[in-house]
């Protein structure tokens, strides 16, 4: 019967990252994800600082993949479906 997963099962106090799907997954990287989400939607469309916003969620969607969270959420916002579809 399945059994419920704590975080710490995942990683351990004390460990930083951790090795999911042979790739690296560094504590913090789905937050990071929900946190430059939330940026982007007040970054000037154009600006430099959107476009940085961009580039960082394009790098973490490969983590996301890794942990399965895109395979159990779908993002609400049309720009981050077409950032994580473009990455």
């Amino acid at each position: 019967m399945p059994q419920p997963i704590r975080p710490e099962d995942v990683l351990p106090d004390g460990v930083d990252r951790t090795t999911i799907g042979g790739r690296e997954v560094r504590k913090g990287a789905v937050a990071a994800f929900v946190a430059n989400v939330r940026q982007l939607d007040q970054a000037e469309p154009g600006s430099t600082d959107r476009q940085q916003i961009v580039e960082q969620l394009k790098e973490l969607v490969p983590t996301l993949r890794a942990v399965g969270v895109l395979d159990v959420f779908q993002p609400r916002s049309a720009a981050v479906a077409e950032i994580i579809a473009t990455a």
